[in-house]
């Protein structure tokens, strides 16, 4: 029997088309599903599309349309795009699915039979764009979503609750004895530490609405619809209703995610599965965000480009190629069209385009388009077979570890050899001299080599791959090829009839090729309306003052909130709370002199009110609040 291997992507919320962030992961998933395939499991690939929940109700009452078909218009959107990329899932679900529904229902109502569900009354910060439920520690200065830093608004309604906390032990032991169930690591220590704190339990349901799956019992109540997302990993497979296909595919071997929804993939969807019994998924890997030339991709930026743009400007495999290559996977990456340019024009058109093109010209020129049968070697024919097996070793080995930069990095080392055995073994000077038994061992193994390059890429370029394997005389191989043709070297067979043709990649001028985007007056304007650019006067009105700190204390039942008693000069002294207890203690901040606004409105954290707010600079793990190093008096104006 094969092994058989479970990817999935994260379900798309379609309040919005998708874009080359939302196609990164699906692209990565594709990537995954195809290696494995190639390397004999028997893969189900997964994607669909998230449909519930109060954002998507919203902006189908924008849209002037009914939820149902607000989201039938979206999916099938979703669904066109995976074909024009060529995406290989097995299946696409939709969290509307008849099927999916029951099973939702199914599953809650299986937790509440266990005794993990519970009636109570949520009171608490709700951010509707996430569709998330926040404490006051987790939020941001001015009660922001610490997701997306937009404004949070109180909830307070009857919901029905997941006891998470009594799972927050279990969680820890599986975090402790299983290192790799969440990576990459830093992200797994992002969970620790929320484990280490210490898990509360979460509202499953909400009452404002009702788009969404009814609680069993109780259609009063829509289940939340991150609850609702998360069981489509398990109904698409056949969980209570086919239950031979379940048990073959469950547990999942790999959850691709972004690192926005680590917390509800790697803590909330585990506990549910303890609830009801299930195994859990093998790993879970949360990858960074997706800029796009710098900037976020935001449709106020211009920058939300529809993929296919992309892939009809520079082709499919440059893109597929450029994401592996070029970000480094689980990290953040940046998606800019001049590094795109320049790794085609460097890797792909010279380098592997070269490649190519020398070895088929040679071959064309000098055995009559035949590859010929090695003859006659030397030692510098070992040094080429040698990298071509330690490739392959290293890019099996990357690629089953996720390292798609590090697989990709080795193979093109292989590739440069190769273009430099071409140097050192001068096959002009052979053909000039008439040594063509050297001359035909020298084009073999160019031949070979590169029948092994492209039979590493059939993962990650496809199409390139298939097109290197026609030029080589071998076309009809490349639909069935596997591992099983890199399982030693010389597989390439003699006598076959190479092609020539049009360069794999031409080269792109930077000084004469148009853009995907063009920074156009409208666009500019949209930039800067959404990177919030103001005028002096806007800066005017912003009263910022020196003050010193008087008083500093914790906040009661507060891990993030210090009190500090300030000193403005004429405008008297003030009280500020500032999200700051994890950086400073309250004795380093006695005698400083800093920087807040001082025509803030007051607002209230913790029920204590905040009357300004200090200055600081964030850089990851790392914040610093702005002080005064020359002894200004308090209240000294900032201009």
């Amino acid at each position: 029997m094969k092994k058989k291997f479970y990817v999935t992507t994260p379900i798309y919320y379609i309040n919005a088309e998708p874009h080359i962030g939302s196609a990164y992961t699906t692209i990565i998933a594709d990537i995954v599903a195809r290696y494995k395939r190639f390397r004999g499991y028997d893969v189900f690939f997964l994607t669909g599309t998230d449909e519930h929940g109060q954002k998507i109700l919203t902006a189908a009452q924008q849209a002037g349309k009914s939820p149902q078909e607000f989201c039938d218009e979206l999916a099938e959107k979703f669904k066109k795009l995976w074909q024009d990329l060529e995406i290989t899932n097995d299946y696409f679900i939709r969290t509307t699915d008849e099927t999916h529904m029951k099973v939702v229902q199914k599953f809650v109502k299986k937790m509440k039979e266990n005794g993990d569900v519970y009636k109570g009354k949520y009171e608490g910060w709700y951010c509707v764009p996430c569709e998330s439920f926040w404490t006051e520690d987790e939020l941001g200065e001015n009660k922001t979503c610490p997701s997306c830093g937009r404004e949070v608004r109180w909830v307070s309604e009857e919901n029905y609750f997941f006891k998470l906390s009594k799972y927050n032990q279990k969680l820890l032991e599986l975090f402790e004895k299983n290192s790799d169930f969440v990576e990459p690591d830093f992200r797994r220590n992002e969970m620790l530490r929320i484990l280490e704190k210490g898990l509360k339990d979460v509202s499953i349901t909400r009452t404002s609405f009702k788009w969404g799956v009814p609680m069993p019992d109780d259609p009063e109540h829509v289940i939340y619809v991150w609850i609702d997302a998360l069981i489509n990993y398990v109904s698409a497979i056949g969980y209570t209703w086919d239950e031979e296909k379940f048990n073959y595919y469950w547990p999942a071997d790999l959850h691709l995610i972004g690192k926005e929804i680590n917390r509800f993939h790697s803590l909330i969807w585990p506990a549910m599965l303890m609830s009801v019994g299930l195994p859990l998924p093998k790993k879970i890997y949360a990858h960074g965000w997706l800029t796009f030339n710098g900037q976020k991709i935001s449709k106020s930026l211009g920058n939300a480009i529809d993929p296919r743009v992309l892939v009809e400007k520079y082709g499919l495999d440059a893109i597929r190629y450029y994401l592996l290559r070029e970000i480094n996977f689980g990290k953040d990456g940046d998606f800019s069209e001049d590094s795109l340019i320049g790794r085609i024009n460097a890797d792909l058109a010279n380098d592997l385009g070269n490649l190519l093109h020398r070895t088929t010209a040679m071959i064309i020129q000098n055995f009559d388009s035949k590859i010929p049968k090695p003859l006659k070697k030397e030692p510098v024919d070992s040094q080429l077979i040698f990298g071509s097996l330690e490739t392959v070793q290293k890019f099996f080995e990357n690629m089953d570890n996720l390292k798609f930069t590090q697989a990709l990095e080795n193979l093109w080392q292989f590739i440069g050899f190769s273009n430099k055995y071409i140097d050192l073994t001068e096959p002009w000077k052979l053909s000039k001299n008439g040594d063509k038994d050297r001359l035909a061992t020298v084009l073999y193994n160019l031949a070979e080599a590169l029948r092994i390059i492209a039979t590493l890429l059939k993962p990650v370029m496809p199409r390139t791959s298939k097109e290197i394997y026609s030029r080589l005389g071998i076309a009809d191989e490349w639909d069935k090829v596997s591992d099983e043709a890199l399982k030693e070297w010389g597989m390439l067979k003699s006598g076959l009839t190479v092609k020539h043709g049009e360069p794999l990649f031409p080269r792109i001028d930077p000084r004469k090729f148009e853009k995907v985007t063009v920074s156009s007056k409208k666009e500019v304007k949209e930039v800067a309306e959404e990177l919030n650019i103001i005028t002096i006067d806007d800066f005017a009105r912003v009263d910022l003052r020196i003050a010193k700190v008087l008083e500093a204390e914790k906040v009661e039942k507060s891990e993030k909130l210090l009190k500090l008693k300030i000193d403005l000069g004429d405008l008297g002294e003030r009280q500020i709370v500032a999200g700051i207890a994890k950086y400073y203690k309250p004795e380093e901040l006695i005698g400083k002199l800093i920087v807040v606004v001082a025509n803030l409105k007051p607002a209230k954290l913790m029920g204590i009110e905040s009357q300004g707010m200090l200055l600081a600079a964030k850089d990851g793990e790392k914040l610093s609040i702005l002080t005064i190093e020359n002894q200004l008096k308090p209240g000294a104006k900032i201009s």
